[in-house]
């Protein structure tokens, strides 16, 4: 009898705890369809580069690409990588930026002047061989992403208590990758399900584990005006900044595909050349 009374104790505890269960679950982004996705896709170099953009004018206010150099744009297969090539028309050497440019010589990455007009952009902080003070000025390709804060505790402070977290991985430590990142930015508005108690401050996304984010919403129709002329919708500018973010994530991923199939075409050449000399080898022998 007591065991019984115990086990219907255990059970009701446990209906109690369901919702709030339920409500820290975070739902299951949408699968999207991306180029990169495949096992030899390649990256929309034209929505990386709308991708940055984004991040600069949206994004940097707030979150820091730390494992990332300026330099790393202008690598190749990186959005901004540079090429000179020579104008079949008119026969003058120009400078050809992103993926329409291949074909010429590859610029490096500290002399590419896409990259070096970014970095400028951003000031990053260093002493003076002189002073010893700390200085600011321009960043150099060479450089690494210049954080929006000096700290943790600035960012807090500015943040009312939240820690924008940095987004060189974000698609790799975040189950889903470049779908959570999409469906994350483009799932505010849903209201709070019954029952859900509302949380001060903060807003209710249902990707968000938990379901409340310190984050407003921040792709708003027309906040960014791409150079390419594409339009600026909050879909548009989340596929975007989500495809430069998993870019960012891997830089190198496009060469190591690359690489992965040369390698697997030796390995076949090989496979074949060692088979024939086997054949011929051990021709007329009995086995």
């Amino acid at each position: 009898m007591r065991r019984g009374m115990l086990l219907i104790l255990a059970a009701f505890c446990c209906s109690l705890a369901a919702p709030a269960l339920a409500a820290s679950e975070a739902r299951h982004p949408h699968p999207q369809a991306w180029s990169f996705a495949k096992p030899l896709g390649t990256f929309d170099q034209a929505s990386v580069q709308r991708g940055y953009q984004v991040y600069e004018e949206v994004c940097s206010a707030c979150h820091s690409l730390s494992a990332l150099s300026y330099r790393n744009l202008g690598d190749k297969g990186g959005p901004f990588a540079a090429y000179r090539a020579k104008n079949h028309e008119t026969g003058a050497e120009e400078v050809r930026i992103g993926p329409s440019a291949h074909g010429g010589k590859f610029i490096s990455p500290n002399d590419n002047p896409a990259v070096k007009a970014i970095a400028a952009k951003f000031d990053v902080s260093e002493i003076d061989g002189t002073t010893g003070d700390i200085v600011q000025r321009p960043a150099r390709p060479a450089d690494r992403f210049a954080s929006p804060f000096v700290n943790e505790a600035a960012a807090r402070a500015a943040n009312g208590g939240a820690y924008p977290p940095d987004l060189s991985v974000i698609t790799r430590a975040r189950h889903g990758g470049a779908d959570y990142i999409y469906a994350l930015l483009t799932g505010y508005g849903e209201a709070p399900p019954p029952g859900v108690e509302e949380v001060p401050g903060k807003h209710y996304n249902p990707y968000f584990r938990g379901g409340w984010v310190a984050m407003a919403p921040q792709l708003t129709p027309d906040r960014v005006s791409f150079t390419d002329g594409s339009p600026s919708t909050p879909d548009q500018m989340a596929r975007d900044v989500a495809s430069f973010l998993e870019w960012a994530g891997d830089p190198k991923a496009e060469l190591r595909k690359k690489m992965g199939v040369a390698v697997l075409g030796y390995l076949l050449a090989l496979t074949l050349l060692l088979f024939f000399a086997y054949r011929q080898i051990w021709r007329g022998e009995k086995h």
